[in-house]
């Protein structure tokens, strides 16, 4: 359950403290790179919030006032928690059948195809109990706490029905009453085309229009609304009527854009004012400048292209300099990136697609909460704000993403409480 508040807390000594201070909006440009560094740095919590940020020295005297309980993080980095803007938490087992034949050659499409993909993790949800779907998530949401992840949005998508997609929802809204995780629900039922709707994709849109939207939104289920525009999923056309059917509900638009191929998806995202244009693997340069103008976050996905064996990353470089609000997220899913480590994410952003260090913290903390229209209260370590935050096992920054696949975490705080911590 959600972590009730603490006794103050007074993380002291740190090597460096990243505030990430600043307005509660994207950081684009040069400015993505500013972590607003501290060293020897301290952070006083009060309750479910942040009291006080600065230098060690600074706070001491009125962290021994309010008896806040020492944390010596000498040595270590002390930063907002990491959150993960883009996840498919909910579904039952695992495709490791798909991962092995994509080792033998065959590839995502063709897999699908063959009945493999997203379809399989709909007949596994369908035929696994709510129970067993929730005790897998919860084991994952352990996880996500212990790679310093503080905030996770998870989307829908394996249900492909009513019943499945309501299934997910409410096993979602359940987790969120288990854990100490903050979890943000999206509505992905257009994920990929139902087996017993093939060649009718017009009927099964009308069904998420018509019925399965309205439902969902009376019954406050979800805050956004996704659609996955693609070779092989849904039309420009048909993401239009199931966002703009969402967005009349009060869900607001989210897609999954150029990630297999070009569509025009990133553009329908900034015409629908949609809060990101995920994957953006082909996006052209025309549309990264129409993008760059709005406020439409770019997360980023290389998770997807690691699992997938894919040369061609997204490119951030070009949407950086074009002035792009950057996110990064795992795409935590059983096909196509079954990671959760934030941290590795952080590495695949600075190798695979030439991030700076700077950047990739930037995209995967204050970005990724103005994603979620959360960046008033996270993503960053300022007074007032919601006390999320991770304890590194790092002297500098850049270390984390630099030791690549390591687990730095030593401990996390959700709420003013700790509900991670490796000693």
């Amino acid at each position: 359950m959600p972590p009730r508040a603490s006794r103050p807390l007074f993380f002291r000594n740190a090597a460096q403290l990243l505030t990430l201070a600043g307005p509660p909006v994207p950081r684009r440009g040069t400015a993505l790179g500013e972590l607003g560094i501290i060293r020897d740095g301290a952070v006083l919590t009060a309750g479910s919030k942040i009291a006080r940020v600065g230098s060690t020295a600074e706070l001491e005297a009125e962290a021994k006032r309010l008896k806040a309980h020492p944390i010596d993080c000498r040595g270590c980095v002390v930063m907002p928690g990491l959150v993960d803007c883009h996840t498919h938490l909910v579904f039952a087992g695992s495709r490791v059948e798909d991962y092995e034949q994509r080792i033998q050659g065959r590839t995502y499409e063709e897999i699908a195809r063959a009945g493999g993909g997203i379809a399989l993790s709909a007949r596994r949800l369908r035929q696994t109990t709510t129970h067993e779907v929730v005790r897998q998530a919860r084991q994952f949401l352990s996880e996500f706490a212990a790679n310093g992840t503080t905030t996770v949005e998870v989307k829908t998508g394996y249900g492909l029905d009513i019943p499945g997609e309501m299934k997910i929802l409410k096993v979602i809204r359940q987790l969120r009453k288990l854990s100490s995780l903050e979890l943000v629900p999206t509505l992905l039922a257009a994920h990929a085309l139902p087996p017993e709707y093939q060649g009718r994709s017009k009927a099964y849109i009308e069904l998420v229009v018509k019925r399965l939207i309205p439902l969902v939104a009376r019954k406050k289920l979800a805050e956004f609304v996704d659609c996955f525009c693609d070779r092989g999923a849904f039309s420009l056309e048909e993401c239009r009527q199931v966002l703009a059917a969402g967005a009349r509900h009060g869900l607001i638009p989210r897609i999954h854009a150029e990630q297999l191929t070009h569509t025009g998806a990133s553009r329908l995202a900034v015409e629908l004012g949609a809060a990101s244009a995920d994957h953006l693997d082909h996006i052209t340069d025309t549309d990264i400048r129409v993008l760059a103008r709005s406020d439409v976050v770019a997360t980023l996905l290389p998770g997807a292209n690691f699992h997938l064996g894919l040369a061609k990353y997204p490119p951030a470089r070009r949407l950086i300099e074009a002035g792009a609000a950057v996110a990064l997220a795992t795409d935590f899913n059983p096909g196509s990136s079954p990671t959760l480590n934030m941290q590795f994410i952080l590495s695949l952003a600075c190798t695979a697609m030439r991030m700076t260090p700077a950047e990739a913290i930037s995209a995967a903390t204050i970005n990724a909460a103005y994603s979620l229209g959360r960046a008033g209260r996270l993503g960053s370590l300022e007074r007032g704000k919601q006390a999320d935050l991770a304890v590194m096992a790092v002297g500098d920054y850049r270390e984390i993403p630099y030791y690549f696949a390591w687990n730095h975490c030593m401990m996390t705080l959700k709420r003013g409480q700790i509900i991670y911590s490796r000693q």
